[in-house]
């Protein structure tokens, strides 16, 4: 079993910026022009990336797989760079692993939540009557479609022991709040309806005995703040859209 289990969700990214202003301006399509996994980091996303490697080289080495997402696996390269040159034992590289990718929305890909009230009324009647953990919008994934992936991707790093950090996005955190922690779908949902995962923050799990795991760090950016990059709380459609 993982000693310890972590996450760190990528830094801002351009789509992160797109959607807030698309939201803000009820519009119904978000302006991006790169499909979802080749969305790069901001600038800002990427200081924010630079001192994840501040706070890595403070810890224990530990194994750092990320979603093949360019936003997410720069995120995670950014931070192994800084770590290194700070004289931390590191991978020179993240292991990438598709099974950490973004939750994939289908027709709703693209759409703001006044888009997919417009155009799409009737798959939000069909989001209602199977709840938001179930649901699935033709050609994409429910949260329970990520939940088995992440799930699959747990059940082959728990072979080995130590600490492993994941670098992927804000829908990984409560894939994992409901594998490690063992929420039932209710409180996961309340969970995430009252959780803020800003961008470059690190959340974490101790293992407790069994296969079981505690949270104790909560979407943590003092390595931020320490580094006066400011922290940016951009949601992500995979976890806001239905």
């Amino acid at each position: 079993m993982r000693a310890w289990i972590g996450l760190l969700r990528h830094g801002q990214s351009t789509g992160n910026v797109a959607r807030e202003t698309a939201e803000n301006e009820a519009r119904e399509v978000i302006d991006i022009p790169e499909r979802d996994a080749d969305v790069p980091l901001t600038e800002l996303g990427r200081e924010q990336a630079k001192a994840a490697g501040a706070w890595l080289a403070e810890r224990p080495s530990c194994l750092v797989v990320s979603s093949p997402y360019l936003r997410a696996a720069d995120t995670a390269r950014i931070a192994l760079a800084e770590a290194a040159r700070l004289g931390a034992d590191v991978p020179p590289e993240p292991v990438l692993d598709e099974r950490l990718r973004d939750r994939e929305l289908g027709v709703l890909d693209l759409l703001t939540s006044h888009g997919v009230r417009e155009r799409w009324p009737d798959e939000l009647r069909r989001k209602q009557r199977h709840g938001k953990f179930y649901y699935r919008p033709p050609g994409g994934e429910s949260w329970a479609d990520v939940v088995l992936r992440v799930r699959s991707l747990l059940s082959d790093l728990q072979r080995d022991d130590g600490r492993v950090l994941l670098v992927a996005h804000e829908m990984t955190v409560f894939s994992l709040r409901y594998l490690l922690e063992r929420l039932p779908e209710p409180e996961l949902l309340a969970a995430a309806a009252r959780t803020v995962v800003p961008n470059a923050s690190i959340t974490g799990w101790e293992h407790v005995g069994d296969s079981r795991y505690r949270l104790h760090v909560k979407q943590d950016t003092a390595h931020l703040h320490s580094a006066g990059t400011p922290p940016t709380e951009n949601d992500d459609a995979a976890v806001s859209l239905p």
